[in-house]
């Protein structure tokens, strides 16, 4: 109780008193994503199709106190999982440029991966089995809703340095059978710079979180590092980034339990825009050696290896045509998993 107290203080005491004003300010945007996917199973000796679609409405709401200080939230209804999504908070903006995340703040490290290109259609390859290998750069680094993100301004001590600190404790679950966060830490830093004609963005982050559960103890809780470079040319931009770490990984009901998971992670990739097209292409690889959180640490490794690359075109202002090609060689426990394989997918974004 004291912990929401303190919270609920701090959050009164930074905001002071504004002006009683009718309505925030709320602006709307969103997307809707069509198109047809194929796949190419290996398990199968037949390929498959499928209408893909997603959309998202999100709005978001600011005002202005009258001391500067911006006061904003912002909500999304989605048909991919249906309902509303509520994960963010509340955010705080200052006169001086930095900001500050209050309730479901999330985790500054995942802030300040270096985006590497990739394959930017609707398709994806299905791996059924326990493979916890992951291929993200932001695999680690669990958080609650009872916590805050601050993100310093631009050129925070240096020109082109941005840095951001998080952390968040208890959020109330039992420790059972199932780990349950205890609290959680991370920070995070981009810096831009430019090389001659070559704009240069560096990013890295670090993050760690502390689990509890009943019973056998577990091996590790969740911590890790990431790095990433992006350099763009006129048109073109190449990308890197590596991270390490430990994840815990919910398997649900139907596996009945959570998987530590000691992985590593590799991304690459090259995007080129000339004029309305923009090309893509993006390798990724991870590998993982996971366990039960009631067993010892794995040594068997599990594996995937993703090649994506896609071609964009520009039809009209807010309308993109896309084709997109992916494939997943993947490996469980050192055995070639059989339902990998191929994915194509054509299709639209109509975005506003």
């Amino acid at each position: 109780m004291k912990k929401e107290l303190l919270i609920a203080s701090a959050l009164v005491s930074t905001m002071g008193v504004a002006s009683v004003a009718e309505a925030v300010t709320a602006t709307m945007s969103g997307n809707h994503n069509t198109g047809m996917e194929f796949d190419s199973n290996n398990s199968t000796t037949v390929d498959t199709n499928s209408h893909n679609y997603s959309s998202s409405f999100s709005v978001s709401l600011s005002e202005t106190t009258d001391g500067g200080m911006t006061v904003s939230s912002s909500f999304m209804l989605q048909n991919e999982g249906g309902g509303l999504d509520n994960d963010n908070g509340l955010t705080l903006e200052f006169t001086d440029g930095s900001k500050l995340d209050l309730i479901s703040a999330g985790n500054a490290a995942a802030g300040h991966d270096v985006s590497v290109p990739g394959a930017a259609g609707e398709e994806g390859v299905t791996i059924t089995t326990t493979n916890n290998a992951p291929t993200g750069l932001d695999f680690f680094g669990g958080s609650t809703a009872l916590g805050f993100e601050w993100h310093s301004a631009s050129d925070f001590m240096a020109d082109g340095l941005k840095v951001s600190v998080s952390y968040s404790t208890d959020n109330g679950a039992a420790a059972t059978a199932t780990a349950a966060i205890q609290n959680h830490w991370g920070l995070g830093a981009t810096y831009v710079t430019d090389a001659g004609d070559t704009a240069l963005t560096l990013g890295a982050g670090v993050s760690g979180t502390d689990y509890s559960k009943t019973g056998t103890a577990l091996t590790n809780d969740e911590n890790g590092f990431h790095v990433g470079a992006s350099a763009v040319t006129g048109d073109l931009t190449i990308a890197a980034g590596f991270a390490d770490g430990d994840d815990i990984v919910d398997k649900g009901t139907g596996n009945s339990a959570n998987y530590q998971v000691d992985a590593e992670v590799t991304k690459v990739g090259v995007k080129y825009v000339t004029g309305d097209i923009t090309l893509n292409v993006g390798y990724a690889q991870g590998t993982a050696k996971d366990s039960t959180t009631a067993g010892t640490a794995g040594t068997t490794e599990d594996s995937k290896d993703v090649l994506g690359a896609s071609v964009s075109y520009a039809v009209a202002s807010g309308v993109t045509a896309i084709v997109s090609y992916t494939d997943v060689d993947s490996a469980d426990e050192g055995v070639n998993d059989t339902n990998d394989g191929s994915a194509w997918y054509i299709g639209a974004t109509l975005s506003f």
